[in-house]
């Protein structure tokens, strides 16, 4: 009887042992080129004895939980491309540390480390540079100014040689231009408290409900003149305030 159980036992862990050393057999699939390299041959065996995962090679498009090519996240460079490493399986544990440790500190000086005649034949890609492209406004910047004094000048110092006549917990233009965001803020005034409750723009805003009227003489402006008055922004030069501007 207790022979019994124990080969029932048995067939019911065996699934599970089966999965577990599934779990440590990782199928990597990678071009010729970087077997011949000699790379494989120094990474994986070093993976294999600080984890006791067992990373096999296999050509691309057969079966894989891993692969190194042209997809995925870029780790290095060499043999004539970037090669980017994707986890095809997301539920393989051993897929999963092994992307972990070839994206780690240590997995990456492995791979730059790797030098059989004294120059490494593999280093990091090099880092793109960011591409900044300038915001500009074509609006006609004197009927941006125009309408900025005809409208905004009520809360707002518009102009840097007025240095008074607005509202004083209210920006100035100047330190408005001084903010990462400030074409965003202008763009989308009409939307930002608490300019709702007082504009429209011809075309955009919905008319004031009858119960609930402008509590002040409401500005009226068209998406000609909010344009004009980004391309008058644009060309302030803005307030120096000691460090950066920070927003909320």
């Amino acid at each position: 009887m207790l022979t019994r159980w124990i080969t029932v036992l048995m067939l019911l862990l065996a699934p599970l042992a089966a999965r577990a050393q599934d779990q440590r057999h990782v199928r990597l699939a990678a071009p010729e080129v970087l077997e011949q390299s000699g790379l494989l041959h120094h990474i994986l065996p070093r993976f294999t004895l600080k984890t006791q995962v067992r990373v096999t090679r296999v050509a691309p498009g057969e079966a894989a939980e891993v692969a190194l090519g042209d997809d995925g996240t870029a780790l290095f460079e060499g043999a004539g491309q970037v090669w980017h490493l994707a986890v095809l399986s997301e539920d393989h544990t051993g897929a999963q540390r092994f992307a972990e440790w070839l994206r780690s500190e240590v997995g990456r000086n492995t791979v730059t480390g790797f030098a059989p005649e004294g120059e490494p034949l593999f280093t990091l890609p090099e880092a793109k540079a960011r591409v900044v492209r300038e915001v500009t406004f074509d609006g006609d910047a004197d009927l941006g100014l125009r309408a900025a004094q005809l409208h905004c000048k009520r809360c707002h110092v518009v102009r840097p040689e007025e240095r008074f006549g607005s509202i004083g917990s209210t920006p100035s233009f100047m330190i408005l231009r001084a903010m990462p965001d400030w074409s965003e803020r202008f763009q989308a005034f009409y939307v930002l408290n608490p300019h709702p409750a007082f504009t429209l723009i011809d075309g955009v805003s919905e008319p004031f409900p009858e119960d609930r009227p402008s509590p002040i003489a409401p500005i009226t402006m068209t998406l000609d003149e909010v344009e004009a008055v980004l391309a008058y922004v644009q060309g302030l030069a803005p307030a120096d305030m000691g460090a950066p501007v920070e927003s909320r």
